[in-house]
């Protein structure tokens, strides 16, 4: 299934994807795409009631509505840095040992195509295409990677907004260039893994103004997205609707020769094979 939730910034309908324009409203039997839902094996409960109302035409059109992230305000946003050796290439930094973890503030999601604002004070600002991977049940310790398959409620198309200036160079830790407003949009929808052939075979790439800046596969991935949720499940409890951004591929800003940072006016879009694709432009501060 592809799950996705539309309408305004705060008042979001659950639904369902059938195609690029119509889906099933869900809101009459689903709250909300949330902590409630994903730890109450939601999705597979949903699974007869989309089809069912598919088949009995019971759709709606997307039209110009606003979709926004496929989730609600997850507990916390997870993230992996220096993922892709080519990556940790061209910022100048070894090639982990293990994942390096950080966080994003919850409240930095927002939709595929909001727009995303340069915080004030910020002098270096960047883009990330990256796999998001959203939790489905509680999890700890988890005793091998095969057993996170069972975990993952879904996939989805991230772009991991970061502030070079705040994150390296204001001490601390990541975090600082992480999570300002609206550094985090998802979606357009959460691909169950059912949908995926391979998720470790999937296209990704980002284009800044209409030049390609990013071009990679989650093939080429150092830890992948089983490995991630196993480590991450020996350090701490994983909560049903928890997102994590599973790092970058090459191209970011902050590795071309001279860098270049997000400009007010500049236009952001990227995608995920299989997964959808993103449009944001880019503000200044307020």
């Amino acid at each position: 299934m592809y799950l996705m939730r539309i309408g305004a910034f705060g008042a979001e309908k659950p639904a369902a994807r059938l195609d690029d324009e119509t889906y099933v409203d869900l809101s009459d039997v689903v709250h909300d795409f949330d902590e409630a839902f994903f730890g109450s094996d939601g999705v597979a409960r949903i699974r007869p009631l989309v089809a069912e109302r598919a088949a009995a035409g019971q759709v709606a059109s997307v039209g110009r509505q606003r979709i926004g992230a496929p989730i609600a305000r997850p507990h916390q946003i997870l993230c992996i840095g220096l993922n892709y050796r080519d990556h940790a290439a061209e910022t100048g930094q070894p090639v982990p040992a293990e994942p390096i973890l950080f966080t994003k503030s919850p409240n930095t999601l927002i939709g595929p195509d909001d727009d995303v604002r340069i915080p004030r004070g910020s002098t270096k600002p960047d883009w990330e295409v990256e796999l998001g991977i959203v939790i489905g049940r509680r999890t700890s310790y988890l005793d091998s990677p095969e057993d996170a398959r069972a975990v993952i409620a879904g996939y989805l198309v991230v772009n991991d907004v970061s502030e070079r200036a705040f994150q390296l160079e204001r001490g601390g830790q990541w975090t600082k260039g992480k999570s300002a407003e609206t550094f985090n949009p998802a979606g357009p929808w959460l691909v169950t893994p059912d949908e995926i052939a391979d998720v470790l075979a999937l296209d990704m790439w980002l284009d800044v103004n209409g030049v390609r800046q990013q071009t990679g596969s989650t093939k080429t991935m150092i830890f992948n997205p089983y490995v991630i949720v196993h480590h991450l499940s020996q350090f701490m409890v994983l909560e049903p609707g928890d997102l994590i951004n599973t790092g970058t591929p090459p191209g970011v800003g902050m590795g071309l020769q001279p860098p270049v940072w997000l400009q007010p006016g500049d236009v952001m879009r990227l995608g995920i094979e299989g997964l959808g694709s993103q449009c944001q432009n880019v503000l200044a501060s307020r």
